[in-house]
């Protein structure tokens, strides 16, 4: 089991922890330096000035812009955070949802976006396999990470959020299975928030006929449920040819965290990608979730569980794009509301000239369990190509008072009624979750926040 060395007064004294300024930026930097014990690689240091740049001379995202229309943002006050700080020694974490009670092959754990502990059973490192955290990993197999990072997955001026993660991610997790290799364990993943900033970036890549699950959560810590805080994040997923990969999301941050996000995942010729977002956390989250089929094929099935409370608003835009011939796709998402919250579902199946024989679902459903709450579900298509089948769809209705009528008179309380009607409603996405510990974790998280329909 590795571990971070404790933090040092001296190491932290320079950090300006307001705001992200050019002090600061350059203090973060410094910073990293002396905790890492070495400078970052040239080429690092400059992906990192030239985002830092595109964060000073992008604007802020406004409702005026298209993406941006239904995610508020206003009440935002970006300069009342600063760049990850390292933990106090002895921090504590919460405890792992997805992975209790599941033999894993490895793990690891980061607080305030800065590793805690990490580690990777030897029968994987004897084969290759690298699992930790980024940063460190980066430096130390720098010849073999370098040319899946940030090189074909993610764009830094996607936006002015993804431009400040590129400049100041820090910590984060990279998997990385080589040709040939079946972890037949998952991994796991957890990065916890109590208060402060989170740029954590993940990166999974996978060689030809490789083989993984990876678990990956968030949480607040112990007693910093409703702790303002601000994570932009990224994933970058490579599935290489035959190579099959499954990706468990979990987002579960405290209640007054700002989620920003960029996910993106390209699968190669005859890969195949499961991918489960459950989306609980935060007190607002805008995501743009993508898939790319590139390789002739692929295959990919996204599921997603989603759930709001108070005045949380959870915005997930979604993109199933077909680039080669005979690649399928799959996508099911899930949301049920309660109330003053808001959710945003905005699904694009898009088909590229050529990618003939492609067949692509998607579909999201929603539950009312609020007459204050709001959904938008905006389902698309983009199909440039013959020979197609490409099917969307979406629904949005209430609880039918007949089911908790039968319920309560079988003998349940009327928060039992409803509890087990959400239940039901989202067990066809539970049934395509192969991993018994993951359908448990998101029915249980799910299950405690439902109060009696209003």
């Amino acid at each position: 089991m590795a571990e971070l060395l404790s933090s040092d007064p001296q190491h932290t004294a320079g950090l300006v922890s307001g705001g992200f300024s050019e002090a600061a930026f350059e203090a973060f930097l410094s910073q990293r330096a002396a905790l890492l014990g070495r400078q970052e690689p040239a080429w690092l240091q400059a992906m990192r000035r030239e985002a830092w740049q595109a964060f000073l001379e992008m604007d802020f995202p406004s409702r005026q812009d298209e993406e941006w229309q239904r995610t508020d943002i206003r009440l935002l006050r970006l300069e009342r955070f600063g760049f990850p700080q390292p933990p106090p020694s002895g921090s504590q974490t919460p405890p792992a949802l997805l992975a209790a009670g599941v033999a894993l092959a490895g793990s690891c754990v980061h607080l305030n976006g800065w590793p805690l502990r990490w580690h990777l059973e030897p029968q994987w490192q004897r084969q290759g396999v690298l699992f930790g955290p980024l940063d460190q990993l980066l430096l130390e197999h720098e010849a073999t990470l370098r040319p899946w990072f940030y090189s074909r997955a993610l764009q830094a001026r996607a936006d002015k959020f993804a431009a400040l993660h590129a400049a100041g991610w820090s910590a984060g997790t990279v998997l990385y299975v080589p040709p040939g290799v079946v972890v037949d364990q998952p991994l796991h993943t957890l990065s916890a928030l109590g208060g402060g900033t989170d740029l954590g970036h993940q990166l999974v890549v996978l060689g030809e006929g490789a083989r993984a699950t990876l678990l990956a959560e968030t949480a607040a810590t112990a007693g910093d449920a409703n702790a303002p805080g601000l994570h932009s994040g990224a994933v970058e997923l490579l599935v290489g040819p035959r190579a099959t990969l499954r990706y468990v999301n979990l987002q579960d941050w405290g209640r007054g965290v700002w989620h920003f996000a960029h996910h993106k995942a390209l699968v190669e010729r005859e890969g195949r990608l499961q991918w489960t977002i459950g989306a609980l956390g935060g007190r607002l989250a805008k995501v743009n979730q993508h898939v790319a089929l590139v390789g002739e094929g692929a295959e990919a099935e996204v599921n997603g569980v989603m759930f709001t409370e108070g005045r949380q608003q959870l915005a997930y835009h979604t993109l199933q794009h077909h680039e080669k011939p005979r690649c399928k796709s799959d996508l099911l998402y899930k949301g049920a509301l309660q109330d003053r919250s808001r959710l945003v579902w905005r699904g694009m199946i898009h088909v590229d000239p050529g990618a003939v024989k492609t067949h692509a679902y998607q579909r999201n459903d929603n539950l009312m369990l609020s007459q204050t709450a709001r959904v938008d579900s905006i389902p698309g298509l983009e199909i440039l190509a013959d020979d197609v089948v490409c099917t969307h769809g979406a629904t949005t209705g209430n609880v039918d008072e007949s089911l908790i009528f039968y319920a309560c008179s079988r003998g349940l309380t009327r928060r039992e009624a409803v509890r087990m009607i959400v239940s039901g409603f989202f067990q066809q996405v539970f049934d395509r979750i192969p991993i018994e510990s993951v359908r448990e974790a998101l029915g249980q998280a799910i299950g405690r926040r439902v109060r009696e329909y209003t």
